[in-house]
């Protein structure tokens, strides 16, 4: 049977959905607007659960109407939480990177997509010390008004903004 980890914000109170879509065998790790940081504590967490249901996949997921995406983007309302402080900066930076490279309507998902993008990266990273086996790392998007998953944009799509000298 497939086994996936989905790394999902609380706010966005996806897990039945997502255990209603995707017929595997589903665990979850919660982080405020996915903004949680790979500090030992973390990463032996996500390792044990990984060794411990030999899974292969993990996905990180937010919703398109994400609260705290939201905050980040307008009112910075909970911008003082000091665990949510960096990634109030980083959706700011993400918000300008998307202007620059992507045109169109869609700031929102492309946002999002960089965020997650950035994500991946970052625990990619950190994955040769998780497990020894390979495991597929992903993210996905969900607009509760269409009811759907969508892949994020490749992170082909989402470069990141260079200055050379």
């Amino acid at each position: 049977m497939h086994k996936c980890i989905y790394l999902i914000c609380p706010t966005d109170c996806l897990e039945y959905t997502i255990t209603k879509t995707f017929k595997y065998q589903n665990y979850f790790y919660t982080s405020l607007g996915n903004s949680f940081n790979y500090s030992i504590r973390t990463l032996e967490s996500i390792s044990s659960i990984i060794k411990k249901h030999n899974i292969k996949e993990i996905c990180f997921v937010l919703s398109m109407d994400n609260k705290i995406v939201e905050d980040a983007l307008g009112n910075k309302e909970y911008s003082n939480i000091g665990t949510l402080r960096n990634f109030y900066n980083e959706i700011t930076i993400q918000k300008k990177h998307s202007k620059i490279f992507l045109q169109g309507d869609n700031h929102q998902f492309a946002v999002l997509s960089f965020y997650l993008n950035k994500k991946i990266k970052e625990l990619e990273l950190q994955i040769t010390n998780l497990s020894n086996e390979s495991i597929k790392i992903g993210g996905k998007i969900y607009n509760r008004d269409k009811n759907k998953f969508t892949n994020i944009y490749s992170d082909l799509v989402c470069l990141e903004k260079h200055h050379l000298n």
